[in-house]
Parts: C-alpha cells; structure tokens; sequence
C-alpha cells in the first residue's frame, strides 16, 4: 500500500493529520510550503488543480477536500479499528458532522475571516457582514454545544467524526474566537485533545 500525505502545518490539512494519527496510518508525509507557492507548481496541480492542502494520495489516487479524505479513510481503515461506524446509521451519524463541520460551520467562519482577518487585505473588510457570519458561525457552536449534553461524544463512542469536527474547532481556537459561553462543546474538546494521536500532531506542527 502507497499513501503519500500533503500538508502544511498549522493549516487545515491539520485535520488529516490528526485523523491519521488517530487511524495509526503509516505514510510519507510531504511538507508544503504554502509561502512559496508550492501548492501551485504544474507537478502539485496534476494531483490537486485546487492547489490546496490537505491532499491524500493513496494507491495513486489523488483525494482532496479535509471531508471526503476523513469520509474515506474511516471507510477503509476506521471500521477495523474501531473509529468509524460500520453502514448503517451511526455512519450517518458521522458523515452528518464531518459535512456540517465543513460545509455549514466552515462557510460562516470562512465569511467572517475573510471581513476580519489579516490574511485579507483591510479595504476588502466589511463590518456588517463580519457580524452577520458571526451570528451564523456562534449559531452553528450552539448547535454542537447542544448536540453534546450528555455525551462525551459525538456519537457516545469516540470516532473519526470527532476527530474532525474538533480539529474545526481547533481552527476557529486559533483565529481566536470566543468559546466561554459553550460547557459541553469545550469539556468535549479537552477530552479530544487528551488523546495521544492528537498530541502527536499538535507537536509535529509547532
């Protein structure tokens, strides 16, 4: 088996990273170096005409997109080891969240990065919709926090899903946005930071 594992740290191919952690995966990682524009090169884009990380080769297929690598590797690898449901709906269950974490949750956090960050030029900033995404993205957190009353995790269990959808949250840590007022979500997230395989990707990225 080939699996070959573009990243860089620190960005959001930090979710696969702790994924395969997680799944024990043996792979050759390649650092990229976003800077440099080396998601840009004719060699990268063949693989990737995203020109994003994270990228998955695996066998020489080319997989891109944080969600669809998680949703895979949980297919292929996770079952056996007990980190992703067989099919059937606890599946469902888990691809819901993994989706949400990017689709929905991503979208608003995306909207109010790009009107507030300084990874985008200022003049491009506009206050009303940095506080509409704002709005959307802590909706979106009460949403997890509710979902986790009374569980210690996503699913009961832990899986891949949380894996993912923590990573997420991780981001949205990083780019400082303010989570004091969610119990259940940040007492999840300590316990899934509290797992080895994460700690191991925390420290290869500083």
């Amino acid at each position: 088996m080939s699996l070959t594992f573009y990243y860089s740290p620190m960005s959001t191919a930090m979710i696969t990273d702790v994924v395969l952690e997680e799944l024990g995966m043996p792979c050759e990682r390649v650092t990229i170096d976003l800077k440099k524009g080396q998601t840009r090169t004719p060699e990268y884009l063949r693989l990737n005409p995203n020109g994003k990380v994270p990228l998955l080769v695996h066998d020489g297929t080319p997989i891109w997109e944080s969600a669809a690598i998680t949703l895979y590797l949980g297919e292929i690898f996770g079952v056996a080891k007990g980190l992703y449901p067989p099919p059937g709906t606890e599946r469902g269950t888990a691809m819901k969240w993994i989706v949400w974490a990017n689709v929905t949750l991503g979208e608003a956090a995306g909207r109010w990065m790009r009107n507030t960050s300084e990874y985008y030029p200022a003049e491009q900033h506009n206050a009303k919709a940095a506080e509409a995404a704002k709005v959307d993205m802590h909706g979106c957190l009460r949403i997890l926090d509710d979902a986790l009353a009374g569980k210690p995790f996503l699913l009961g269990d832990y899986t891949l899903a949380d894996a993912h959808v923590n990573s997420v949250i991780g981001w949205l840590r990083f780019m400082a946005v303010d989570f004091s007022t969610y119990k259940n979500l940040n007492a999840w997230s300590d316990r899934c930071a509290a797992r080895p395989a994460h700690g191991r990707a925390m420290a290869r990225a500083s």
